[in-house]
């Protein structure tokens, strides 16, 4: 077994890319000529995000959409970096929600937290132990 694909679904592919592009840096992989998919270079693992509309096709009895959610899903995207506050402030002023500052956490990781413009929730963290 292997871990391959997380996938995101939201209101707009291409909106999702153009966002983690600017806020984090990532390259745009792919984008299908539909809008409705689309990947970015983010390592070995692949972030990928889906229309809603793929996940109505997906889950016949529907699925919790993070945009409308008031609060984030319980479940988060951690991207590693080795300076929590420029990244914190990049994805603010890409127009991602702070939710929690950049904190030393007591086991000497910093980690902050934002949500972004479609409703991902997003750990920025220094690597544990380092």
């Amino acid at each position: 077994m292997k871990f391959g694909y997380t996938i995101v679904y939201v209101p707009s592919v291409e909106a999702s890319l153009a966002f983690f592009e600017e806020a984090f840096g990532f390259t745009r992989r792919f984008l299908h000529e539909s809008g409705t998919y689309g990947e970015l270079e983010t390592g070995e693992t692949t972030l990928a995000f889906a229309a809603h509309e793929l996940g109505e096709m997906n889950f016949p009895t529907g699925h919790v959409a993070a945009h409308s959610s008031e609060r984030p899903l319980g479940i988060e995207l951690a991207f590693v970096t080795n300076n929590v506050d420029s990244a914190h402030a990049k994805a603010i002023a890409a127009g991602a929600r702070q939710l929690s500052a950049p904190v030393a956490k007591p086991w000497g990781q910093v980690v902050s937290y934002v949500r972004c413009p479609d409703g991902t929730l997003v750990e920025l963290c220094t690597p544990v132990g380092g």
